[in-house]
């Protein structure tokens, strides 16, 4: 599967020294298919980690909301959540663009 790593035009040329098992990994995505090449895999590795971290600061972001409720606000927080999952079932948010 190509990333649409691989399809950025507007690259910039960097020299760097990496350790091996580093190396292995990446060129183990290429091997599998989940990238073109090596820099390609490097791009995609990049974007898993801003993702994982975009995750965790809006779970800290969440947490720090709810932590500062009312709790009247909790409870009406907490009846929205239970209709979106409801709402919600079958939806895969990581497959949406």
């Amino acid at each position: 599967m190509a990333t649409k790593a691989s399809v950025r035009p507007n690259r910039q040329k960097i020299s760097t020294t990496i350790a091996p098992e580093t190396l292995a990994f990446l060129e183990e995505l290429v091997a599998r298919g989940d990238a073109h090449n090596v820099s390609d895999a490097i791009d995609l590795m990049v974007e898993r980690l801003r993702s994982a971290e975009n995750r965790e600061r809006l779970e800290r972001d969440t947490a720090a909301y709810f932590d500062r409720l009312s709790p009247e606000a909790l409870a009406e927080e907490s009846e929205l959540a239970a209709a979106l999952t409801r709402g919600a079932r079958g939806i895969d948010f990581d497959r949406e663009p």
